[in-house]
């Protein structure tokens, strides 16, 4: 990928999406798949934002099955089913344990006939996938004294077993965001990040493209195109200002989604969901409260999710000291015998998403019945009298393909002759042409140098799948096998997120191409290390070197990740 500048100011494309993120993301995917000359921009770095600060879940929709509300839960199963098939480098099936006790809502028999429902209802959830290993399993029932082997610090009085199900777990939240952007790039898609749509161009009363700024460098242009999608998530509405336009458009409800990761390492494969303080208050069917979730993730544990209300600009958008203490409070109520501390966090992560109106002040942590957010908003601004224009602020990461290729559908509208859809969710997206993993690992062994160690060989096959081969050729250069610091990140990575994914800042490749900065502060040697090795390639002079570096130590504060974290947490 080429960040193309002059060629974005020079040519009117057929669309313009706004936003870089996960639907953004997809919607440039479908779009290029299509036929259509495409243009993506985002603001910052692609995945930026919330796509790369989510749970990592990639849900199937049983909860929905508490709201009665099967469509939505048959679409994010087929969502769920297509990024399975699209990136199996990328996303793997997570089994889930959800304790019983005693009888009734919190017993096995009502829990258990939900997930039996739940898979007579998604019966083709595995279509396409081949490999066993990558496939959705039926709901397990658990015997008490098998839950106690897998979780022996849990509560043991009335407890009757488990209910086990399975959805997917993310890898890498912002290299999925990425091998999006890259395939539509490989279609013909002309995609830069840090460039930001400052307003819209008018023809009329139909926009025809936005007013841009070169965030990384100097200077505004004009990006001008037939249709726009807006799809800049919490950033959405901030372009739809203008009075003259949108007159009566207020912002909607968000909320900042949080998680954190703990120090802990996983005993088995196994999610384990706990009740926590809030509830759901739109549900039809549930049990004590909305769930918790201590996930394995890598050599961690990650605990989640805590909503919050939130009405200040995004950019505002952080895990506030006070509120983790309280989280901390919370997950040790449900799950007693994790006796977490504030010591054992080495990673917090918030973005915002669209939520319902809420009692308590909007916050979980209050034990307020929340009314979450349920579904995307897609305005089609024709409604107001604008053409040219459809507004996407997507919701879970799971529908993102799916929403895409709606608000494409409702945007194409307004060609003369639209193409039809694009077979998104079929198609292998970069890296993700894979039959069988294992394979892919025994063959990617014998082709790869031996300086490239088993640890380090994995996380290429992780995150850029078949495409590791490009990293191979890049490293029969020794000095481009050199390990970063003390971690399994190689130089070869640094070289080629510079040299293929546009990576232009040092925190983007410590948070977003590599797993350096994917699970704990990578330590002060690693990022030296890296500054140094995108020096030359970026024609950074000594003191831009020195503000990357203090850039993104200011990133992993933010993520409360201020001191280097244990080796294995990175990986």
């Amino acid at each position: 990928m080429q960040r193309e500048l002059t060629v974005l100011a020079a040519e009117q494309f057929d669309v313009l999406i706004v936003g870089g993120g996960a639907f953004g993301a997809a919607a440039a995917w479908d779009a290029a798949l299509r036929g259509l000359r495409v243009a993506l921009i985002d603001q910052g770095d692609f995945g930026g934002g919330a796509s790369a600060e989510c749970f990592k879940m990639v849900h199937g929709g049983i909860r929905y099955l508490q709201h009665a509300d099967i469509s939505r839960l048959l679409f994010s199963c087929a969502q769920r089913s297509a990024l399975l098939r699209i990136a199996p480098h990328l996303v793997n099936p997570l089994p889930i344990v959800i304790p019983t006790y005693g009888h009734g809502r919190q017993g096995k028999a009502l829990l258990a006939a939900g997930m039996f429902a739940y898979d007579l209802l998604t019966l083709r959830r595995n279509a396409g996938i081949e490999d066993p290993s990558r496939q959705i399993a039926g709901t397990e029932l658990m015997s008490r004294n098998r839950v106690m082997e897998l979780f022996p610090e849990l509560e043991a009085r009335s407890l009757t077993g488990a209910a086990v199900f399975q959805d997917g777990q993310m890898y890498h939240a912002a290299r999925l965001v990425l091998a999006f952007v890259k395939s539509a790039s490989s279609k013909g898609a002309v995609v830069a990040n840090y460039t930001q749509a400052l307003e819209f161009l008018w023809e009329g009363s139909r926009v025809c493209g936005v007013r841009a700024r070169d965030c990384a460098g100097d200077g505004e242009f004009d990006i001008r195109a037939k249709l726009v999608l807006n799809a800049a998530g919490p950033w959405a509405d901030y372009l739809l200002q203008d009075v003259r336009y949108f007159a009566g458009h207020r912002r909607g409800h968000f909320s900042r989604d949080a998680c954190f990761l703990v120090d802990r390492k996983p005993r088995s494969k196994y999610a384990l969901a706990v009740p926590g303080w809030s509830q759901d208050s739109d549900a039809l069917v549930s049990r004590a409260a909305r769930h918790l979730f201590a996930v394995p993730w890598r050599d961690c544990t990650l605990i989640g999710v805590w909503h919050r209300l939130f009405t200040e600009r995004p950019d505002a958008a952080q895990v506030e000291e006070s509120e983790l203490d309280a989280w901390i409070a919370e997950m040790n109520d449900a799950y007693p015998a994790l006796r977490l501390t504030r010591d054992d966090v080495i990673y917090a992560n918030c973005g915002l998403v669209p939520f319902g109106d809420a009692s308590a002040g909007g916050d979980a942590s209050a034990g307020g019945a929340l009314s979450f957010g349920k579904e995307s908003r897609f305005i089609d601004h024709r409604a107001q009298g604008v053409a040219g224009l459809v507004t996407l602020i997507g919701i879970r990461y799971t529908t993102a393909r799916g929403d895409a290729a709606k608000a494409l559908d409702l945007l194409l509208e307004q060609l003369p002759s639209a193409p039809g859809p694009a077979p998104t969710a079929d198609t292998p997206l970069a890296g993700g042409d894979i039959a069988d993993f294992a394979a892919l690992q025994v063959s990617a062994r014998r082709a790869v140098p031996q300086a490239v160690s088993a640890r380090t060989l994995s996380a290429w096959l992780r995150n850029y799948g078949t495409e590791y081969s490009e990293l191979a050729a890049l490293a029969h250069t020794p000095s481009l096998t050199q390990r970063v610091a003390d971690t399994d990140t190689v130089m070869a990575e640094v070289a080629y997120a510079v040299q293929h994914e546009m990576a232009l800042r040092l925190a983007d490749v410590i948070l977003r191409r590599t797993d350096l900065g994917s699970g704990s502060h990578p330590g002060e040697p690693a990022l030296t290390g890296v500054a140094l090795g995108m020096q030359p390639l970026l024609g950074w002079s000594d003191q831009k070197r020195e503000e990357e570096i203090a850039h993104t130590q200011g990133a992993l504060r933010r993520h409360r990740a201020a001191q280097p974290g244990r080796n294995g947490a990175r990986q």
